[in-house]
């Protein structure tokens, strides 16, 4: 007889989570509370929604989110297949169409023989074992506070923001050119629709200020064989004067107020950091990050810009583009007052502003094992966000090694840890073994996977050897998982 699983949370963890069971057998049960009980952020009941960026990262084996869509693929991620599927262009990044990538992640899901989707929210933890909790970090307050009898009560949180989306027929294309950072792209093509040779259908190539690149990051170079006008994004160039005018107005905009403002202090995920907060650390910090030019020469001067707003797709129709890294949470009317100043954007049409909203995770070093069990609770484990990772990618990888392990549970088999040289296993060492005092949100990074014996100088091929290595390790583990 086959074993039973029952996990809370439609999201990216929950989803995977519930694949990973069934594919290997289990009977699942997933719980999602949406769209009976809809959070701040969501828009849809679909499973799996994307309510941040559209992007899973870098697809490249250099990358340890390439090593760990990798690891993923063959262990049999249900999500990747799909996001392939939905692909937008966005160079060496896989992003996705978004509704359409969700609403076939549901119904895959929804059309497993094994799998039942109830919609309704589940306000305390039930006593069905195993069970996995993968609310993701807008876990709802009932929830939240049934949960904390199991985890001591102890809880983080931080605070994260979406950027905006525009639509593409109110840019002023005359404006803007298509590159990608150096020419990566990782589907060589014709510009897009209203875009061709770095120049819009509507009008000549707009001058460049001499002014441009002056004492800063954007200090103006000759392009060097670099043809700009192929690339998957969109580029709005910034002489100084324009860049230090926005970033005036930028530092000086109301903000909107947190949700919870009770809290004696906004804590920020780093790499989830508001664009006006980023602002605030220096007049360069921007020209530094991500609005830094380099690798994004004008091919209409052949110079390159002081500094450059990118604008990634965001459907497969390219109808929306979405501002990368402009997470905010500034009003909207400041928003729109502020980001129209950006060349290109004048009369930008905003269908999605930025929003922030509060993540809550546990202390995993307190709390979980390397399987994502709630340790002195057998069979009740966590996955997703709520766990202490960060990003869809993460979050859908930590469902994979709850469902994994809940399934092994159920049918009586030894529980499965992944090798530390893996991406996935490095995410859950670092999990459960950083020190608990300092514990704090982590992406996949190579900087958490153990070092080579021997490491070359060269960060490419360090990247290339741990990425080998990590593959070798997990094929030897799913020989083993399936032996």
């Amino acid at each position: 007889m086959a074993g039973e699983v029952t996990i809370i949370g439609g999201g990216f963890a929950g989803v995977e989570a519930a694949w990973a069971a069934a594919s290997r057998g289990c009977r699942v049960t997933l719980y999602e509370m949406r769209p009976q009980r809809m959070t701040a952020v969501h828009r849809t009941g679909d499973l799996a929604e994307l309510v941040c960026s559209n992007s899973f990262k870098s697809s490249l084996l250099t990358s340890a989110s390439g090593v760990l869509k990798a690891e993923m693929r063959r262990l049999g991620s249900l999500i990747l297949p799909i996001a392939e599927k939905h692909r937008v262009p966005a160079g060496e990044a896989l992003a996705v169409d978004r509704e359409p990538f969700s609403q076939e992640v549901t119904a895959v899901l929804e059309a497993h023989p094994l799998v039942t989707v109830v919609r309704r929210e589940v306000a305390e933890i039930p006593s069905e074992r195993p069970l996995i909790v993968a609310t993701g970090p807008l876990t709802s307050p009932a929830l939240a506070e049934s949960l904390k009898s199991y985890t001591g009560g102890e809880s983080l949180y931080f605070y994260d923001a979406v950027a905006p989306t525009v639509t593409l027929e109110s840019l002023d294309l005359s404006r803007i050119y298509r590159a990608s950072r150096r020419g990566k792209s990782l589907e060589r093509r014709a510009a897009g629709p209203g875009v061709r040779d770095g120049v819009g259908e509507g009008g000549p190539a707009a001058a460049t200020s001499p002014e441009a690149g002056k004492e800063g990051p954007g200090s103006e170079q000759r392009s060097r064989g670099h043809d700009a006008s192929d690339g998957d994004y969109l580029n709005c160039p910034l002489t100084r004067a324009e860049y230090l005018a926005f970033w005036r107005e930028l530092v000086a905009a109301e903000a909107a107020v947190p949700h919870n403002p009770e809290d004696e202090k906004v804590v920020y995920f780093e790499m989830c950091m508001p664009v006006e907060e980023l602002a605030r650390r220096g007049e360069r910090t921007l020209a530094y990050g991500p609005m830094k030019p380099i690798g994004l020469p004008d091919p209409r001067t052949g110079r390159r810009p002081y500094a450059v707003v990118q604008l990634r797709q965001e459907n497969k129709a390219g109808t929306l583009w979405g501002l990368v890294g402009f997470q905010t949470r500034l009003k909207w009317g400041e928003q729109r007052r502020i980001f129209r100043m950006i060349p290109g954007l004048e009369n930008a049409e905003f269908v999605r502003y930025g929003v922030m909203h509060r993540n809550t995770y546990v202390n995993a070093p307190r709390i979980l094992d390397l399987t994502m069990q709630v340790r002195g609770h057998p069979g009740l484990f966590l996955a997703g966000q709520i766990t202490g990772v960060e990003g869809y990618l993460e979050s859908a990888a930590i469902g994979m090694v709850a469902g994994i392990a809940a399934q092994r549970l159920a049918d009586g088999l030894l529980p499965a840890v992944l090798p530390p040289e893996t991406a996935l296993g490095a995410l859950c060492h670092y999990l459960v073994e950083t020190d608990p005092r300092r514990f704090a949100p982590m992406n996949a990074n190579f900087g958490i996977m153990p070092e080579l014996p021997q490491s070359p100088r060269d960060k490419r091929e360090k990247a290339r050897l741990k990425a080998e290595r990590a593959l070798k390790a997990l094929d030897r583990f799913i020989a083993w998982l399936e032996g």
